[in-house]
Parts: structure tokens; C-alpha cells; sequence
């Protein structure tokens, strides 16, 4: 392979990026010739930072906004824009999705089944990759990679705890490396939440993996995790209880095998099948506070819910060859099926099913020695819909050997979740059984979508302080872009009216106008001393859009700094991070009352995490202090409807944690 211009990591380093990633176009290429930005959060990032949480890691990336409304509850976006579960970006776990397609869709982070011990590295990448993983992937891909069974051999557990009831556990165990290879893995992990919210959290975590060597060619993985998670959510004060509070049980279970047959390094045939089960049960009763305004309710109690199970089978074929020493290419295809059962949040359906087909494509063809073009194309099919094209096209210019330009237009369509097309709530009153609110209309003729977005990427390496600069220009152009609307009052439609709000039914729509983001991205690291490292991540966004609801939900401006150090040498096994995160106003999702007015405030907050490594004989152990939300308490993301009733000032502050963790065997 030629020289890509930046030298690989030293072993064991965590300020160096990966010279190879997998994720943009699924070939492997050096990040200079990739047809898309990437992000690389390899394994001594992941564990100097300290965090418990997965999703707080997408904080330190260029162009992600991050928030919480509560302790148990992450927000997680490419460039803002997504609702209250935003599916605007795929999350992978070795090539398994894990987005939910009932509700709301997105990802319930606090339940994903997977422990950060288990991972080796995450790709993010930073713009549209729907060519290689479908329509989920419109603004972009997390691919969380674990380690392979028997890298690590022997046990390793970890203890932590600290401020707000943290109180977690990890323990797994991996088998010497051979032909046959195992790791198990479990965690426990408990914590108060957020104080002055209803907001405590358990999570239990269990995954197996075996990596067997079938022959010279052929490699077979195999994967099982299951999660089990309990989290407090909702307000006590909350209009008619419509978001009172509750516990959330989860349950999540998947298998996973994948056939890996190399006949020889130019060549390989990847077969990859899962299955998912989501099971959640979230219900509460309802009541008519106000008597005098709702007689009708006053002696009633309605029992809500958001109750549903989900089932998702999916088998995936690639192959991916060497066509000749300046062309390689992959090809693929994938048939997913989808089942789910919500009976309370769609009414008169005992379930419904979806399906999937696609077919995609990329070809890499390095022209001469400093420039390689990337030409990827998908055609998908979901359920009745159309069949609808995605295109893609990248070319790469190695300007010199530390320096290399990127330019490319990509497209993407967005498969419309099931809330917004199917979604109809109907409440009765359990006393004579007519309807008394309908918060949710069904939208079936809803269109999805569309992305049409051009890039300029530019990746520079300065001699001085090994700087490494990571910049992006984008003009991401969305037309059918969905968004929430109150639907007019009629004889057929109730209303529950009770000040400050207007509880009017709602659907969601297709934008008339089209959504323009533009704007700049990068990333700046530098060693400007021995043994210390300085990352800045900055983005700023020219928000071209008509509804001011949907603006609110993109920050113009997210920034984080980090300083990593290394203190006394190598031997002394002390080390650092601290980082400083600053988030611009950001509204996030609907809340269950749609189109209230209201963003959180700008805010900056400070993580930190000190580790000591000490060896005991053949055995490390490492003690760590960690710290996240210090400084002054702010407000994250707002549940809007639950803001209406105080225009005082923020009802859901974050809360400081600091912890104490103790790691024996990591590795």
C-alpha cells in the first residue's frame, strides 16, 4: 500500500489516529483516501477520558451535539436537526444496528448491550454514508467495533464509585488466543441521576462472543449480549400527568453470527446475519387535576402507555475483491425484517411489520499516485414505498506527503419512522368510552427525507508539535424534511385545554421549505510538550431554515478542548485528561406538547479523570478519579412541555458527578 502520508500510532499510544479505517465506504483505506470524514475514538482515548456513559464519548467529536435531559436519557446528534429519539445517524455494534424503528426510533443509549471494557475503537463518520449502510445513516454512522475474543487473555474487573449513588461493577474473562477463542463480559451499574429529578437508574449487561479460526480462509464469529435496565423518567407536576412519573423497564437480547471467508488478501466474502428483541414497558395513569376546567375527567384515571416489542432479522452479503493493483471494489446486499407491537400508540393495528431490501455498491480507483476517486451507489426498497437511489462520488488529491483535499456530493434519503406515519393515540375516558384526546394523528402519505450534500475536506500534518489538522466545509440541503405541527380544531378531533398550554392533537408533516446547513468544522491535535497532547474540536453552522422550531433544534457553534498528559515518565503510571465542553442554545425534540417555544442556554462544562497505573507482581491494578459536569449547573436539553409551566427558570439542571473507579487486569 503507498505511503499515506502519516505515520502509524506507537503501540499503545491514544493520541495517534488508526491508519486504517473500515467504516465509510466498508473497504479498508488509509483516512487520506476514505470518501467521507472520520473520527477515530481508539481504546486509550475511550479510557483516559473516565466516562461511564458511551454517548458522552460523541462530545469530543467535530459536528456532534450531545445532550440530557436526565441522567438515563442521551441526545444524540450529527449536526442537531433530530427529534426527541433522533435516527438521523446509523449506530453500529460490529456491524449489528441497534436503532429502534417503533416510537420514536433512535437509540436508547443507557440499555445498548454492550460494555465500554468490550471496545476496541469507534469510527464516527461525519457527514451522509447511506451508499454503504442504508437510510438511517442520513447524517452520518457510529461503528462501535469490540475486541476479538482472546486478545486479551485472563480476567480483568473494575469498581467505581461516587457522587449522585454511583455505584458500578464490571468483570469479563478472555481465553487464551487460538483457533477457538471466548470472552464473557457482564457489568452492573446503578447511580441516582440528576438531583431534583425523578431520575434513578440500574442497567445489567451480558455479552459472549467466540471467535473460531474454521481453516486458512474461513473465520466464523459469533456474539450474544442481553441488557436489562430500569430508569425513572417524568415530572410530578406534568399537565393532566400526560408525562408523570414512572420507571421504564428494558429488556434487549441479540444474536449475531458472521462467516468471514479471505481466499486471499484481495479478496473476501462476508456474511453477516442478526436478530434483535426489544422488549419495553413504560406506562402510567392519567389524571384530571382540574376539575373545574375538565369535568369529565375529574373522577377519571386513564391508563397510558408507550408500551411495545420489537423484533428485527436482518442477513447481509458482501463481497469485496482486488479488482487490480490501483481498483478494489465491494458490493453487497441486505433483506431486513421488522415487527412491532404497540397496540396503545397505534390504534387498530395488533402489530405491524416492515421490510427492507437493498443493494449497494462502492468502487475505489486510485488514478495516479496522488489521487484516488470513490464512486458508491444503493438502491433501496422499504415495505410499500418506492424504489428510491442514493449516489455518491469523492475524489482525494495527496497534495504532498502531509497534505490531502477532498471533495465529493453524496445523497441520501431518510426512512420515515413508524410514530410519524402510523402513529395514532387515542385516550378514552374508561366511564362512558369516548375519546377525550387524540395527541398523535396518523400520517401514511408522509414523504421522506432527502439529503443532497457537498463536502471539502482538508487533512493536514505540521511538523511542528506532530500537529495534525482534520478540517470539513459542508452545505448539507434537506427538502421533506419532517417535522411536528398542531393540527386545527375540529368536531372529531377533542381538546384538552389547560393553561399555560393547549394540548391540541398533532402530526407530523413534510417541511415546504427546504433545511440548509452550512458551515465548518475541524480538529486540531498537537503534542506541544513531552508527553502531553492537546485536542481542539470546534464547529460552527449557518442554520438556513423558515420554522423556527426546527432552528432550535441545531446549535450554531459546539467546541471541546482536551489536554491528555502523561506525568514522571512512563514508569510513574500516572496520567490525566481534562477537557472543557461548550454547547450554543440548543432546543432538542418536541417534549410531549409539541411547539413550545424554548431553548437551553449556552453552557460550558468541565470533565476531568486522573489515573495511576500500579503494577503488583504479573498483576495492574489502576485507580482513577473522574469528574463530569463541574462548574456552574445548567440545562442540557429541556422536556418542553414540562418548561412551559416554568418560565422561572431550568427544570432539569444537570448534576456534578465525581467518582472513584479501581481497575484490576485492565489491559
Amino acid at each position: 500500500m503507498a505511503d499515506d502520508g502519516f505515520d502509524p500510532p506507537a503501540a499503545g499510544g491514544y493520541f495517534d489516529d488508526l491508519p486504517i479505517v473500515l467504516t465509510p465506504s466498508r473497504l479498508p483505506q488509509p483516512l487520506i483516501e476514505a470518501p467521507a470524514a472520520v473520527t477515530v475514538l481508539d481504546r486509550e482515548l475511550i479510557r483516559a477520558t473516565g466516562y461511564r456513559d458511551l454517548a458522552r464519548l460523541f462530545r469530543l467529536v467535530p459536528g456532534m451535539q450531545i445532550g440530557q435531559e436526565r441522567g438515563g436519557s442521551n441526545w444524540v446528534t450529527y449536526h442537531g436537526l433530530g427529534n426527541d429519539s433522533p435516527a438521523d445517524m446509523q449506530v453500529l455494534i460490529d456491524g449489528r444496528a441497534v436503532y429502534s424503528p417503533s416510537v420514536l426510533g433512535g437509540v436508547d443509549w443507557l440499555a445498548l448491550p454492550v460494555t465500554i471494557d468490550e471496545i476496541e475503537r469507534i469510527e464516527v463518520v461525519r457527514g451522509t454514508d447511506a451508499v454503504a449502510y442504508g437510510p438511517n445513516a442520513f447524517l452520518g454512522v457510529i461503528n462501535i467495533i469490540t475486541r476479538s475474543a482472546g486478545s486479551v487473555p485472563g480476567p480483568a474487573a473494575s469498581l467505581s464509585a461516587g457522587e449522585e449513588g454511583i455505584r458500578d461493577l464490571r468483570a469479563s474473562w478472555d481465553s487464551e488466543p487460538g483457533n477457538h477463542a471466548l470472552r464473557l463480559a457482564a457489568s452492573t451499574r446503578r447511580d441516582d441521576g440528576y438531583s431534583g429529578l425523578h431520575d434513578d437508574s440500574r442497567m445489567n449487561i451480558f455479552s459472549l462472543r467466540s471467535d473460531s479460526r474454521l481453516s486458512d480462509h474461513d473465520q466464523l464469529t459469533f456474539r450474544i449480549a442481553a441488557s436489562d435496565s430500569a430508569r425513572q423518567t417524568g415530572y410530578g407536576d406534568s399537565p393532566l400527568n400526560n408525562n408523570g412519573k414512572r420507571t421504564i423497564d428494558n429488556r434487549t437480547a441479540s444474536v449475531q453470527g458472521q462467516w468471514r471467508h479471505a481466499p486471499s488478501a484481495e479478496e473476501e466474502l462476508l456474511v453477516n446475519y442478526f436478530r434483535n428483541e426489544i422488549s419495553t414497558r413504560d406506562e402510567w395513569m392519567a389524571s384530571g387535576p382540574r376539575i373545574d376546567l375538565l369535568p369529565t375527567i375529574a373522577t377519571s384515571y386513564v391508563q397510558l402507555n408507550r408500551n411495545r416489542d420489537i423484533e428485527r432479522n436482518s442477513l447481509e452479503v458482501q463481497h469485496r475483491k482486488t479488482l487490480s493493483p490501483s481498483v478494489q471494489g465491494v458490493w453487497g446486499g441486505e433483506a431486513r425484517h421488522e415487527r412491532v407491537v404497540a397496540p396503545f400508540i397505534y390504534y387498530g393495528y395488533d402489530d405491524i411489520t416492515t421490510r427492507l431490501y437493498r443493494l449497494f455498491g462502492n468502487l475505489e480507483w486510485r488514478f495516479s499516485p496522488d489521487w484516488t476517486t470513490n464512486i458508491g451507489a444503493m438502491a433501496e426498497k422499504y415495505s410499500d414505498d418506492r424504489t428510491r437511489y442514493s449516489p455518491r462520488a469523492f475524489v482525494n488529491w495527496q497534495a504532498s506527503p502531509d497534505s490531502t483535499l477532498r471533495i465529493g456530493y453524496s445523497r441520501a434519503w431518510r426512512d420515515r419512522n413508524l410514530l410519524e406515519r402510523y402513529g395514532d393515540v387515542r385516550v378514552f375516558d374508561p366511564a362512558d368510552g369516548r375519546i377525550i384526546a387524540r395527541p398523535y394523528l396518523p400520517n401514511p402519505d408522509l414523504e421522506p427525507p432527502r439529503i443532497d450534500s457537498v463536502e471539502i475536506g482538508w487533512l493536514e500534518r505540521f511538523k511542528p508539535g506532530d500537529t495534525r489538522l482534520d478540517v470539513r466545509l459542508f452545505n448539507e440541503r434537506i427538502v421533506d424534511f419532517v417535522a411536528r405541527r398542531q393540527m386545527p380544531i375540529t368536531s372529531d378531533l377533542p381538546v384538552l385545554a389547560l393553561p399555560p398550554i393547549n394540548m391540541l392533537p398533532t402530526q407530523y408533516y413534510n417541511l415546504q421549505s427546504p433545511v440548509t446547513l452550512r458551515g465548518l468544522e475541524y480538529q486540531i491535535r498537537t503534542k506541544p510538550w513531552t508527553d502531553g497532547r492537546i485536542i481542539l474540536n470546534h464547529v460552527m453552522i449557518d442554520r438556513r431554515i423558515d420554522d423556527p422550531f426546527v432552528k432550535a433544534r441545531v446549535a450554531p457553534y459546539t467546541a471541546s478542548l482536551s489536554w491528555l498528559q502523561s506525568w514522571g515518565g512512563p514508569s510513574s503510571g500516572w496520567s490525566s485528561m481534562i477537557t472543557a465542553l461548550r454547547m450554543g442554545p440548543l432546543a432538542g425534540g418536541d417534549g410531549f406538547v409539541a411547539r413550545y417555544d424554548y431553548q437551553a442556554p449556552a453552557y460550558t462544562a468541565y470533565d476531568f479523570s486522573i489515573r495511576r497505573r500500579l503494577n503488583f507482581g504479573a498483576q495492574d491494578v489502576v485507580v482513577a478519579l473522574s469528574g463530569i459536569n463541574l462548574g456552574a449547573r445548567h440545562q442540557e436539553i429541556a422536556d418542553r412541555s414540562e418548561q412551559s409551566l416554568h418560565p422561572e427558570g431550568p427544570v432539569n439542571q444537570v448534576s456534578r458527578m465525581v467518582f472513584l473507579s479501581v481497575s484490576i487486569g485492565e489491559r
